[in-house]
């Protein structure tokens, strides 16, 4: 453990996406879905970016849903999901600015999740954003400054992070 508090990593942000691929009664049903799991947070609508007429998209349509979560909430939704995954990860979930992701393939493999007949079976991924404090300065508006390369989270940071903190083994 580092004595230094600037150097400890954190959980920034924990986000879960359901991806359904059009609109309409298949996506509202994801919507509570993910308002069940996420503890009463309000899910957001994510839209197409680009049309693809070979998936019958187009751009701003509606296709799938998402829920950001921070905090202590951030905290026990991932130590469920993980449970989920059965605390293995890959070495290829985690990216060079040490963040990882994965994939949870049904909603009833996650922990106190039941399963509701009017639901179909989908599964939803989870992207988790981890930092360090002063990272802020990078972001804001006013005077913002970059910040070194140092006190970034390198990917095998976020790897040690995930082993000691959230009892997880990389394969």
């Amino acid at each position: 453990m580092d004595a230094n508090k600037m150097r400890e990593i954190l959980i920034e942000k924990v986000t879960v996406n359901i991806g359904v691929g059009a609109p309409g009664d298949k996506l509202e049903q994801a919507k509570s879905l993910l308002e069940r799991l996420a503890d009463g947070r309000t899910p957001v609508e994510t839209h197409a970016r680009r049309r693809d007429p070979v998936f019958k998209l187009r751009k701003g349509l509606p296709i799938g849903t998402k829920v950001t979560l921070r905090g202590s909430e951030a905290r026990a939704f991932l130590d469920k999901a993980i449970t989920a995954k059965r605390k293995v990860l890959k070495q290829s979930n985690f990216d060079k600015q040490g963040n990882f992701a994965f994939g949870v393939h049904e909603y009833i493999d996650f922990p106190g999740a039941k399963y509701d007949p009017a639901i179909p079976m989908f599964g939803f991924d989870i992207c988790v954003s981890l930092s360090r404090k002063g990272r802020r300065v990078s972001l804001r508006k006013l005077k913002s400054v970059s910040v070194g390369k140092c006190h970034r989270v390198s990917r095998d940071e976020a790897m040690e992070f995930a082993k000691s903190n959230l009892n997880v083994k990389i394969e």
